[in-house]
């Protein structure tokens, strides 16, 4: 297994009795751990309104910690492109890397954007999704019933996030179009309609590894699948629907001058420690933190094991996070690492992302220790 690379997910959440300033120099600190313990790439996603989550640039958050490390990829996990433009991204992370050449993975995501009209993934079916049955995948991977994002999407909070994100009037581009814009701006093939030329400096020429990710088989997998860009399905967000991402994105490749092949990274939310009991005590506040994600309220600061242990659950409450819960690998360093494995081989996938939260920085940062060496041992 240890041929499959391993890398981390960060949001940067901040703890009960915390701050943002804390949560930035505990990330900085895990970048640094984790290129020591040799995992592969460190990405930190977008995410705002969130009381618990600091992460709200990547590009800022990655400049601090590119110039606190030296040799781990670093990236974005994912630009959020529904509240910008091709080329304000493609200039920040010019920038990155003409400061950091060759070190960065620009990841982009279409949440927040315009959606197309509604439609069956039509390019799922027949694919490893087809396996599943009661749940499961054939080697045991859970697979549980679809959530619906329904109540979140429509929400006043998300409706307040979207106003505030953007300038009033406008609307998002359609996503495959600033795909194509991202690419070509890189690549310093841009025209405009009227034939005009465009030129980012920096940008045009940069060194950037080019990442789509989804959560589902559709428009995200089928953009990325077209252009024959890398794709990361996120399987902590989504379980229920990452088979239906690998599968779709497979169908819809088309070899390019990046890959001449499909490349799949898929994601997991993981807690590692000594035994399964202590890991189940480090991740108690988990549930009631991914609650608070699902009703909109914006993720709380992560609780610690007592706090969240007196919170009164109602059946609705247990239903609203029981995917996530679920899936959510908790255990030693051995049960942790077998059930990636399991999710590894269900997806077919080239990479793994681990994604961990504790209340704690330092049992953090032991959980991608512990992982690191039994992955290793494989």
């Amino acid at each position: 297994m240890s041929s499959t690379p391993l890398s981390v997910l960060d949001l940067v959440p901040i703890s009960s009795g915390s701050n943002a300033a804390q949560a930035l120099r505990n990330s900085i600190d895990l970048a640094q751990q984790a290129e020591r313990l040799g995992y592969a790439r460190y990405w930190f996603a977008e995410h705002h309104l969130n009381p618990g989550v600091a992460g709200t640039s990547p590009a800022v958050v990655l400049a601090l910690t590119a110039a606190a490390t030296s040799t781990i990829r670093l990236g974005s996990g994912a630009v959020q492109m529904g509240h910008r433009t091709a080329l304000s991204t493609v200039e920040e992370f010019g920038l990155l890397d003409t400061v950091h050449p060759g070190r960065f993975d620009l990841g982009l995501g279409r949440s927040g954007g315009r959606p197309r009209e509604p439609k069956q993934p039509a390019l799922v079916g027949g694919g490893v999704a087809a396996t599943v049955v009661d749940g499961y995948t054939p080697n045991g991977l859970r697979i549980p019933p679809r959530f619906s994002f329904t109540r979140l999407i429509g929400s006043p909070r998300f409706a307040l996030q979207k106003q505030l994100l953007q300038l009033p009037g406008a609307e998002s581009q359609d996503y495959a179009d600033q795909i194509d814009d991202v690419i070509a701006l890189i690549a310093g093939t841009y025209r405009s309609t009227e034939g005009e030329q465009a030129h980012v400096v920096p940008g045009e020429g940069a060194e950037l590894q080019l990442w789509i990710l989804g959560s589902s088989g559709g428009e995200s997998a089928e953009v990325a699948g077209e252009r024959g860009l890398r794709f990361a399905a996120n399987y902590h967000v989504s379980p229920a629907t990452v088979l239906e991402a690998v599968d779709g994105y497979r169908a819809a490749f088309r070899p390019s001058a990046v890959l001449d092949r499909p490349y799949v990274s898929v994601s997991a939310d993981v807690v590692v420690a000594p035994d399964e009991d202590t890991a189940r005590e480090l991740a108690t506040g988990y549930g009631l933190w991914v609650r608070s994600i699902r009703t909109a309220e914006g993720a709380i600061q992560f609780p610690t094991p007592a706090q969240a242990r007196r919170y009164e659950w109602s059946d609705a409450d247990r239903e609203l996070v029981a995917d996530r819960v679920e899936t959510q690998f908790v255990g030693s360093p051995a049960q942790v690492a077998d059930r990636l494995k399991r999710l590894r081989d269900a997806t077919e996938a080239d990479e793994l992302v681990v994604t961990t939260i504790t209340h704690d920085h330092r049992d953090r940062v032991r959980s991608y220790e512990l992982l690191a060496a039994e992955w290793a041992r494989r």
